[in-house]
């Protein structure tokens, strides 16, 4: 019964996504044949696969549910509505979303939860109206406020300094970079401006092209900011490549998998992360919980497994824990984890 159901579930999905779409599955043992689809922004993303492997062990761990990590080949919303659209056809119990577009994803959410599926997102917020809750990493005051010091420390507070983003939609890094904009108010960095923010679109070849025009556009530059993991490792490598280290410095947010050499060759001095096995657990411990009959109404706490409980605001949003800081004291071992 169980192997019918893989090979069903597989086919609907190349039927109704398309080879331009394809569909990774986890499938773990079912017991009441509850599935949970984590839908991310794009496939081939070392972040998000890390998340995956969180969500695998919460389901392992609570027993009765299969994960269903899928996405589309592109961080795009049109592509990301088509991979939900094939998601509620298949009557999923639960979508956990990372949105390539908080508003676009809203019809297709409500049209899930309509038919009875649990909707939450984490990294990237679905619009309130589409989901029931939004976990984030951390507070994003402090990730945002996070970014800017670690750049001013290594800066020592003085020179130009520009932002590579992810897409100009995604609702993570604009609040980051809004966040952002509140800590740099501050008198601390009066000698260190930001001249400008550019989008790499979470690609690498277009993240890098964009490092290499920051520093075209921008002779003075000496610090960049990337939250999100693509673009800083992408950025990093540009600096490597472009003969600029120790002339121009990048940080953010990156996995010390893919940023531990570029920490070594002195490209980026301090960079940080939440670990993303554990931000993938804890999406999915919330969600077991909403399948089983909890609440995530405001003001309430919501349980996380091994990652304790996490009290939902009047906006509907929860933080998980803080970020953590790697540099070249710590980045070789945590390497090894993620």
């Amino acid at each position: 019964m169980q192997k019918t159901r893989r090979q069903a579930l597989k086919l609907a999905a190349a039927g109704a996504l398309g080879a331009t779409l394809p569909m990774s599955v986890i499938t773990l043992a079912l017991a009441d044949g509850k599935r949970i689809a984590m839908v991310v922004k794009n496939l081939g993303n070392t972040y998000f696969d890390a998340c995956a492997n969180g969500a695998k062990e919460a389901a392992k761990e609570a027993g009765g549910f299969e994960i269903i990590y899928t996405a589309s080949t592109k961080p795009t919303a049109e592509e990301q509505i088509q991979v939900l659209d094939a998601l509620v056809a298949q009557k999923v119990d639960g979508l956990i979303i990372s949105a390539n577009d908080p508003n676009a994803l809203v019809p297709v959410c409500k049209k899930a939860m309509q038919r009875g599926a649990k909707v939450i997102s984490f990294d990237s917020a679905v619009a309130p109206e589409g989901r029931i809750m939004h976990l984030n990493a951390s507070s994003t005051p402090l990730i945002g406020a996070k970014q800017v010091q670690m750049i001013a420390k290594t800066l020592g507070g003085k020179g130009e300094v520009a932002i590579l983003s992810a897409a100009s939609t995604m609702t993570n890094q604009n609040s980051w970079i809004e966040a952002m904009k509140e800590e740099w108010k501050k008198p601390d960095y009066k000698d260190m401006p930001l001249v400008g923010i550019v989008y790499g679109d979470d690609q690498d070849d277009k993240s890098y092209r964009e490092m290499q025009g920051l520093v075209k556009s921008h002779p003075n530059l000496k610090g960049v900011i990337s939250p999100t993991t693509i673009g800083i490792r992408s950025g990093a490598k540009a600096i490597v490549d472009g003969g600029l280290v120790g002339k121009v410095f990048i940080t953010g947010l990156g996995l010390p998998s893919e940023m531990k050499d570029y920490v070594l060759k002195g490209a980026c001095d301090t960079f940080a992360i939440w670990n993303p096995v554990d931000y993938g657990y804890a999406s999915t411990m919330i969600m077991i919980g909403l399948l089983n009959g909890g609440d995530a109404k405001p003001g309430s706490s919501v349980k996380m497994g091994r990652m304790g409980e996490t009290k939902i605001g009047d906006d509907g949003q929860a933080a998980m824990a803080e970020p953590f800081v790697f540099d070249k004291s710590n980045v070789e071992q945590f390497a090894k984890i993620f």
